[in-house]
């Protein structure tokens, strides 16, 4: 039986401010870096499917990503891409050492915090394999505290198509409020995945990041930089090797400032990492 593809697209341009006090977050290419994803999906032989602002809730994320989970079976391919703020919250179970924060994406109604992430990742079945693309901050491996390190919030001349361009950061201020706020419903969300990311998984998982776990991603007009330079790799399909050259090649072309990420989880597979990117 032939390899089946399922992808899962994701793009927040503002957030309800009703959770985040009064923050709306406005970005302005992220549903379009999502409608893009699912373009090229789609072009690859996946079923695709796409979740915009509003609908961008953390149950419709979640139940997207477990009915792949259930769907797919060894050999099979999920891809996902989230393109939006990234924030943090504190982290309870002590998955993360590093820095005691577990990261988040910042979905439109809350944040689904990395725990839930993994432990959804963990529902797929042993030979499954899982390829995501995370356009935000904090993303490294959807991981660890940029606060520490002085980086600039803003490289203009870095995007082509934005001459003043956002980054993707929830802001420390809204942040820490919106985890007082909601503090009893966070932590429940972490103290029900015990686990965290030392959750075991079958599947295997391939992640692309906007930047490093110290770095910012940057917003533009039309895509965000990581994705605008990954669709400039890609260029209409015309690239061909592995994931580990495409990431590099991604990389060559971002400035300093903003460095993309490659990260690996679960069961390797090094079969799956040298195929070219998005195949089913």
């Amino acid at each position: 039986m032939a390899a089946r593809g399922q992808s899962l697209h994701i793009g927040v341009n503002k957030v309800d401010p009703a959770h985040y006090n009064g923050w709306e977050g406005t970005l302005a290419a992220c549903e379009f870096d999502a409608e893009d994803m699912r373009a090229l999906a789609v072009g690859k032989g996946f079923e695709a499917l796409i979740l915009l602002t509003k609908d961008a809730t953390a149950a419709a994320v979640q139940a997207e990503i477990a009915a792949a989970a259930d769907r797919l079976a060894a050999g099979d391919i999920f891809f996902l891409s989230y393109s939006g703020h990234g924030g943090q919250v504190p982290d309870l179970n002590g998955d993360d050492d590093a820095d005691e924060k577990d990261e988040t994406w910042v979905l439109y109604d809350r944040q689904l915090v990395d725990d839930e992430l993994y432990a959804l990742f963990a529902r797929f079945r042993a030979g499954v394999r899982i390829f995501m693309l995370s356009d935000s901050c904090h993303s490294g491996s959807v991981a660890r505290d940029i606060f520490d390190a002085a980086v600039p919030h803003v490289v203009a001349q870095a995007m082509v198509d934005a001459p003043k361009p956002r980054t993707k950061d929830l802001p420390r201020e809204v942040q820490d409020k919106t985890y007082r706020a909601n503090a009893a419903e966070y932590d429940r969300i972490q103290n029900e995945n015990a686990s965290g990311e030392q959750q075991e998984l079958g599947a295997s998982l391939l992640l692309l990041s906007g930047c490093q776990d110290n770095q910012l991603s940057l917003d533009g007009d039309r895509n965000g930089l990581f994705t605008q330079q990954l669709r400039s790799v890609w260029d209409g399909g015309a690239w061909n090797g592995g994931y580990a050259p495409f990431h590099k090649a991604i990389g060559a072309k971002m400035p300093p400032t903003q460095s993309p990420n490659y990260f690996r989880a679960g069961v390797l597979d090094q079969a799956f990492e040298a195929q070219t990117p998005f195949t089913i």
